[in-house]
């Protein structure tokens, strides 16, 4: 069984404040107490309430997530949460708030969730449509190990300040792991396709030089006509030990590559200098803040 603490720190809309607290001050104190206590006695209740699954909490949408919130007892503002997770059976999760897409705060045992987002795009210069959300995952076993010795002494604010930081993330060998969940339902496999060929083709040229052309072919080939990807179908492109790209759709293997500039090229679209989620890439940045700072 593995341990983990993490943050839940992710970009999301302001919780509006409940229409009747100027009114309640003369039982405040009374109120309070009384749900602390409730809160406490009944936190075995609450884990297993549907209650946590409606889009009222879009984003913590499990039962773990809305247990720590009713006990923060305070609905007029969001707090960063820290929450101790056991892996043997935790099924937590963290969902993009605009398309409720779910992804599991763990991956592979080791692999902390550091930031969602969302890919849109815009058709005919006219309409964005949201193509797939994603989550951006990394080692926090590797985060330490790599990081730390130059980033260790730093406080979590000047970290979340040090651009360096996310681009010797890109450069290092930390596993890591980006997860693609399909949006747009009528999106093709051939689709796919094209945009990796022209997003990874300009990041290939850009980490790699101009003679990238058959290893960019060679990533782009994984994506075959049979595969079919409807909405909530998944992706995962992860940098495994050795800088090897490995592909897969929904949870199987389509293909591995070995190359620093093509896993660097996947790994700068999302959090590099002009990321697909502005937010995302901040979020990343501050998570990994987080995780230095343990």
């Amino acid at each position: 069984m593995v341990s983990l603490r993490f943050p839940f720190s992710f970009s999301q809309p302001p919780t509006p404040k409940p229409p009747n607290a100027s009114t309640s001050s003369s039982f405040s104190t009374s109120a309070t107490t009384a749900c602390s206590v409730a809160a406490v006695c009944g936190a075995g209740i609450a884990a297993g309430l549907a209650l946590s699954q409606t889009p009222a909490n879009p984003l913590y949408g499990n039962a773990f997530s809305s247990l720590l919130s009713n006990l923060l007892l305070n609905t007029s503002h969001f707090s960063p949460m820290w929450g101790s997770l056991s892996l043997s059976g935790s099924s937590a999760s963290v969902a993009e708030p605009k398309t409720g897409m779910s992804f599991p705060s763990v991956l592979k045992d080791s692999q902390r969730l550091l930031g969602i987002g969302l890919r849109k795009k815009a058709v005919l210069g006219l309409k964005n449509i949201d193509v797939y959300a994603f989550g951006v995952y990394a080692d926090d076993g590797d985060i330490k190990k790599v990081l730390t010795e130059k980033y260790g002494a730093l406080s979590a604010a000047e970290l979340k300040e040090k651009k360096e930081l996310r681009e010797d993330l890109m450069e290092s060998d930390v596993s890591m792991t980006i997860r693609l969940q399909i949006v747009y339902g009528r999106l093709s496999i051939q689709s796919v396709r094209s945009a990796f060929q022209e997003s990874v083709g300009n990041r290939l040229r850009k980490f790699g030089g101009p003679n990238n052309k058959e290893l960019l072919e060679r990533f782009t080939s994984q994506f075959k006509d049979e595969y079919k990807i409807p909405r909530g179908s998944i992706i995962d492109l992860s940098r495994d030990q050795g800088y090897v790209l490995r592909t897969t759709i929904d949870g199987q293997e389509v293909g591995s590559i070995q190359s620093k500039p093509l896993c660097r090229s996947i790994i700068d679209l999302y959090i590099g200098d002009e990321p697909f989620d502005q937010k995302a890439k901040e979020d990343v940045q501050k998570n990994l803040a987080h995780v230095l700072q343990k």
